[in-house]
């Protein structure tokens, strides 16, 4: 211990504000075990977690997700199995810049047409509203092209549509991601 800097135990033991940035951005195994989403119970009541990582934009954490199946997953056949993706957001974003980049990084998963980008567009615009910290959002797969989402467990929007199934959660399952470390987490891959 140098003099005059506390101890990280002399932190923990004060508690208050110092330590509250640096807990948010500690690894998340240190936190409890994530309880399935009420939104699964029906159709997919034999959910397990398949992972959890961390988006960060510039160092920020944007949200925590976590990637929902039941047993037997197989992550190559992810459009074909049904899951649940889950953000629990860390900041206010406005529903239709997660819609806009979500049509961006959809392009990067495989090709559409623009009038499948408008439609899909207008779905996602009504699937999530904008967010605050803390807020949750899911997006619910049956593996057969249907897909329901929810806004803190209301259900917001939902379409049956294959492509746009497969295209949606390859933002973070397909390999084309561009976020390989998340996808890594999400699939339960060590290396």
């Amino acid at each position: 211990m140098t003099a005059g800097r506390p101890t990280r135990r002399t932190l923990l033991q004060q508690g208050g504000g110092v330590l509250a940035a640096p807990l948010l951005a500690m690894p998340l195994t240190v936190s409890a075990a994530p309880v399935r989403p009420e939104e699964l119970r029906t159709d997919l009541p034999d959910a397990r977690l398949v992972g959890t990582g961390v988006l960060r934009f510039f160092g920020l954490r944007v949200y925590e997700a976590r990637l929902w199946s039941g047993p037997g997953f197989v992550p190559a056949q992810y459009a074909r199995q049904p899951i649940a993706l889950e953000l629990l957001y860390d900041r206010k974003l406005e529903g239709l810049a997660i819609a806009e980049r979500s049509v961006a990084e959809m392009r990067r998963i495989g090709a559409f047409s623009e009038e499948q980008a408008r439609q899909w567009l207008a779905l996602m615009t009504q699937a999530f509203p904008d967010v605050a910290a803390q807020d949750r959002l899911l997006g619910l797969s049956d593996g057969q092209g249907g897909v329901r989402f929810f806004h803190n467990a209301r259900q917001t929007a939902q379409v049956r549509d294959a492509e746009y199934a497969r295209l949606f959660f390859g933002i973070w399952l397909a390999e084309q991601t561009s976020a390989p470390a998340l996808r890594k987490s999400l699939l339960g891959l060590v290396d």
